[in-house]
């Protein structure tokens, strides 16, 4: 199975599968607790990718350039972009897309928790987060081998998650059900399609740089790299679709219409 052959398996299939079922509950009408309004959720997707792919693109050509990781090149067409092949970036686009659309779907059948988060809270977390990072900055620093890929990764992946956390803690704790409903799921499957194409020899996790924590085929640190990036766009997407999670977006008052009470125009605006 060349890589191209593995994208269209397990992410585009996958993906117009998705995009029919939430087409569907758009054609009947099926209340959307979470959504970026019915004129820009796709706006947001493409932000969404527009992000990923700019703040993957070094990290990942990093990883090739140092071999952490690499491609079989019997299995890809050969077109490189940096030391990164093309069909690389092309996973960057439909991860994304896949991620959303799941939420989309789920969103429709997912509880909403109306719960809110207490500064003690929101700090505690935070400060954990900042220790997992100052962690792997000190794994980097001392140039641990094994730990490499760990380090790279948490690293690259906690400050975006750390400023969602600062950001947006009531959003997430009041939309808990959809986002562990959205990155459960989605990194056990990612995980799955992911431990078959290393089997095929698609692509290659050098075992010097990683843990030898294995998941059948598959590296313990690639499991957490799903986790990581799921994470990201799925709370990114809630953010985005939340005027409280986001209040200086642009799109934030698109995004939130249709999923608060209408205001009593005859009462006095008391916004400042």
């Amino acid at each position: 199975m060349t890589y191209f052959e593995f994208l269209l398996c397990f992410l585009a299939l996958p993906i117009v599968l998705l995009g029919l079922l939430v087409w569907r509950d758009r054609q009947g009408r099926q209340r959307l607790p979470v959504s970026p309004g019915d004129a820009h959720p796709w706006l947001v997707l493409g932000l969404l990718i527009v992000v990923a792919v700019i703040y993957t693109t070094p990290w990942d050509n990093y990883l090739v350039a140092t071999r952490v990781w690499w491609y079989n090149p019997r299995w890809v067409t050969g077109i490189t972009f940096g030391w990164v092949p093309l069909e690389e970036y092309v996973f960057f686009v439909l991860q994304p897309i896949l991620i959303v659309l799941w939420s989309q779907w789920v969103a429709r059948r997912a509880p909403t928790a109306r719960q809110d988060v207490s500064l003690p809270v929101r700090l505690l977390a935070l400060g954990l987060l900042t220790g997992v990072w100052i962690g792997a900055l000190v794994i980097l620093v001392v140039e641990w081998r094994p730990g490499r890929y760990l380090g790279l990764e948490l690293a690259w992946a906690l400050p975006p998650i750390l400023i969602q956390v600062a950001v947006g803690m009531r959003t997430v704790a009041q939309q808990r059900w959809l986002l562990a409903l959205t990155v459960v799921p989605v990194t056990l499957y990612l995980s799955v399609a992911d431990n078959l194409a290393i089997s095929m020899g698609i692509w290659t996790i050098s075992p010097a740089t990683s843990l030898g924590v294995m998941v059948g085929a598959l590296p313990l640190e690639e499991c957490l790299f799903f986790l990581l990036t799921t994470t990201l766009v799925s709370v990114g997407f809630v953010l985005a679709a939340q005027q409280r999670g986001l209040p200086r977006l642009p799109l934030a008052g698109t995004c939130a219409h249709g999923m608060r009470p209408a205001r009593d125009r005859s009462a006095p605006d008391a916004s400042v």
